[in-house]
């Protein structure tokens, strides 16, 4: 079926490809021992993702010990509000903080110097390229405008984003400004990415479960729209994720309005809906995290699921969400010859 990364861009394509290939959502984490060895000697979170030489590594990890059909760079979604001077840090056992940003505050911003503050970041993309196996496909990726403002307006992550749900409501075209400048600024560190030697990219949106009908629309939707346009109006041959976690019916007209290539599917995205979606294109997903320490019969069971009813039409395998940090690095082994195993001998 040629190399694994061509069979990533083929399904992008909207091709069928067995097996499908596959690849893990924060597949560079703390369930491997190798990726905690590396983190205890960064100074911080932050540290980790803008030094070159510790990105690469942990990056590389996974692949090395599993052979992902993909790698994706390792670095977070809060580099963009970083960039922007909003004091991004991270408090262990408290996830990120940011300085909450106001009125006045998004009034003042400005477009970040994406391509000199995030040079680091670059630097690891382009080296990651060269010392990945030339089959792998290399993943750049980005916040979603709508999760990005939740915490640049909260200044840290909440149950149902409720301030800034709130702030849209009360400041509608201040807030609309703040998602037009992530959009911007997200665009042009994707453009950045590509340019380093990303083959493909993804767009987060962690948070969009959280919006209704309409606001789904107006917050996550169409700000990911203007991502891909801005991309595509400058590297118009970018293959493109997009991820709306929590999305649930909101995502039967996500790909039509956004542009992108493929969506990725959480694991509450029924499979029946889910194959209602990939007669349109490329689907990514949607095994539980959970599968990955329960292991045994339910693992085996939840992929032969996903397989029947998903991995005859373009399919990349994943995780509904990030891999989490009590995974067992053996159901990985399991999960990756389960899947490589569809199909044999058809």
């Amino acid at each position: 079926m040629g190399t694994a990364e061509r069979k990533i861009i083929d399904v992008l394509e909207g091709k069928t490809v067995t097996p499908p290939p596959i690849w893990l959502m924060r597949q560079a984490g703390r369930y491997l021992p190798e990726y905690r060895q590396v983190r205890a000697t960064a100074k911080g979170f932050l540290d980790l993702c803008y030094t070159p030489d510790l990105a690469v590594e942990v990056t590389l990890q996974p692949i090395r010990r599993f052979g992902f059909d993909a790698a994706i760079l390792f670095s977070d979604i809060l580099v963009i509000p970083d960039a922007m001077n909003r004091n991004v840090r991270f408090k262990e056992g408290e996830g990120p903080l940011l300085n909450p940003i106001n009125v006045d505050g998004i009034e003042k911003l400005v477009m970040p110097d994406v391509k000199t503050y995030l040079a680091p970041v670059l630097e690891t993309v382009g080296r990651l390229r060269r010392e990945l196996p030339q089959e792998t496909t290399l993943l750049g990726f980005c916040g979603a405008p709508w999760t990005i403002a939740t915490y640049m307006i909260a200044g840290h992550g909440t149950p149902d984003q409720a301030p800034a749900r709130l702030f849209a409501a009360r400041h509608p075209k201040t807030f609309e400004k703040l998602l037009c400048l992530v959009a911007e600024a997200s665009a042009a560190y994707l453009v950045a990415q590509i340019d380093a030697g990303a083959d493909a990219v993804q767009i987060f949106d962690s948070w969009a479960g959280v919006l209704g009908e309409g606001d789904f629309e107006n917050y996550a939707a169409k700000p990911v729209k203007r991502i891909i346009d801005m991309v595509r109006a400058e590297r118009p041959d970018a293959k493109i994720i997009a991820f709306a976690k929590g999305a649930g019916y909101n995502l039967k007209t996500y790909r039509q309005t956004t542009g992108a290539d493929a969506i990725g599917l959480d694991w509450t995205v029924p499979l029946d809906f889910a194959a209602e979606l990939q007669k349109d294109g490329a689907v990514q997903g949607n095994l539980d995290p959970l599968k990955m320490i329960s292991g045994g019969d339910d693992l085996e069971a939840a992929i032969d699921r996903i397989l029947d009813k998903l991995g005859n039409g373009p399919l990349i395998f994943n995780l509904g969400h990030g891999i989490t940090p009590e995974a067992d690095p053996a159901n990985v082994e399991k999960l990756i010859a389960r899947v490589r195993s569809h199909g044999a001998g058809r």
